[in-house]
This record gives structure tokens, sequence and C-alpha cells, in this order.
């Protein structure tokens, strides 16, 4: 991969929804966040529809599949129900992700060592509709193993354990974390999958991250989402952008 390739910007538009559904209603409007999100430059759109419907809904879907002119990277567990709503819609991507209705959010990466079988069956029908799989896992060489060899074309590595070092002030534990991004993004290129990193990136973190040669998209949403209460979405995810792109300028300088 050439460094003089953009890094992406794929902004996840879930907690619009989140504020929306907290007092019912039509307001704010997911779709309305994920036009805007692409004005102002988003290379895709990031929506997960849960199990349980907490925040993204099936109207959400339909009409972002309908509206978008960037791709919908659409977040699901690996289930049936999702697999046909996958189906029918046939998003740009599909990203498998570990679901459990009691957490807040998603806690950390797939099993998918053991699950290969059922997720590689699981899969495929996907990829056959030319939907691009994407696993979403810890940066852990077995994991990005089983990944590969089930068919998946892109991992997304879980980079929550090292936002939550750096703001919890656990500074050994941050870069071990980072460090282990950076070894398996290697590992899983060398291997012929394109690498994203995704979950927890704030402005603080998204820096080192965004300097991995390797990594070729960044999901980001709860904290551009959050910083667009106080300065506006456009802005804040102009001020994301240029903290990726200065990363991404340093490391060619540095090259």
């Amino acid at each position: 991969m050439s460094l003089s390739e953009k890094l992406r910007l794929g902004v996840n538009i879930d907690h619009v929804a989140t504020v929306r559904n907290a007092r019912g209603g039509d307001t704010p409007d997911p779709l309305r966040a994920a036009k805007l999100a692409e004005e102002a430059g988003a290379d895709g759109i990031t929506a997960h529809l849960r199990e349980d419907r907490r925040h993204i809904s099936d109207a959400d879907i339909d009409r972002l599949m309908d509206a978008l002119n960037v791709p919908l990277n659409f977040e699901m567990a690996a289930t049936d129900e999702m697999q046909a709503i996958a189906m029918r819609h046939k998003p740009h991507a599909v990203c498998i992700v570990p679901e459990k209705r009691e957490e807040r959010t998603t806690e950390g990466g797939l099993e998918v060592a053991r699950e290969e079988n059922r997720l590689a069956h699981f899969i495929a029908p996907l990829r056959e509709a030319g939907c691009r799989v994407s696993i979403f896992i810890a940066a852990d060489k077995r994991q990005i193993d089983a990944a590969h060899r089930i068919g998946a074309q892109v991992i997304e590595l879980h980079s929550g354990a090292y936002c939550d070092a750096h703001h919890e002030g656990r500074f050994d534990d941050r870069d071990r974390e980072l460090e282990a991004m950076r070894e398996m993004s290697r590992y899983a290129h060398s291997l012929g999958l394109e690498v994203h990193v995704g979950h927890g990136l704030t402005y603080d973190t998204v820096k080192p991250v965004a300097a991995f040669a390797e990594v070729r998209e960044l999901n980001i949403g709860h904290f551009i989402i959050g910083e667009a209460i106080f300065i506006g979405l456009k802005p804040a995810m102009a001020e994301m952008r240029r903290l990726m792109d200065e990363a991404r300028g340093e490391l060619q300088a540095a090259s």
C-alpha cells in the first residue's frame, strides 16, 4: 500500500439515533447526520442495526441505502435475521461484530477462532452477493488468522482497550495496546487483508493509530457525534480529518 493513499474516515451515526430514541419521534434524524457527514467529506457511513434496535432502526437502514452517495458499512451480529437484512439490501460492506444485549456498547472483538466453521458459512453468501466482509476483532494473531481462513476481506481492529487506557492514565497499558495494534496491522496486511481500526477514538488518541502505514480506514462515531453537540458536525469532522492527515503526513515525511 502506498502512503500517498488517503486514510479514509468512516463516520458512525448510531448515537444520533440514540438521542432520537430517548424521546421518540423523528429528531434528530440519523439520515440528516449521515448526509451532513457526507457533505463534510466522510468516506463512508457506518450504522449498526442491533438485535434490540436500541438506536438504528430498520427504517433508518432503508433510508440510508436509498440516499447515500458514499458506501454504507452495515454493522451486524452473525444472526440469521441480520444476514437476511444484509442480503436484501446488499450494502457496500458488512462488518460482523459481537453483540450482547446487556452491553452499553460493543465490548470487545469477535471470537472468530472458536466459531470458525459457523462464521465461514455465514459470510459466504454475503461475499457472493457482492458485500465486502469485515470482521471486528481484537489485535490478536489467532483471531486474524481465523478471519483470513474464513474468507473475510477486511479486519477492523478494536481500539477500545488502547483508548480506555489512555483516558484512564494507564500509559504503560496504552503503549502495549498501541504496539499490539501496530504489529497486528502489519501482520494482517501481510496476509492480504485490508486493515481498519475503530472504537473509542478521540482527538487525543487518533494520531498514533492514523500513523500505522497499513491501516486504510478509521471508523469513528461516538466522539464525533459528542463533539458535534458543542461545535457542529462539520467542524468536529474537520478537526478529526486534520489530525488524521497530519499523522499521515508525518509518516510520509519520515519514510
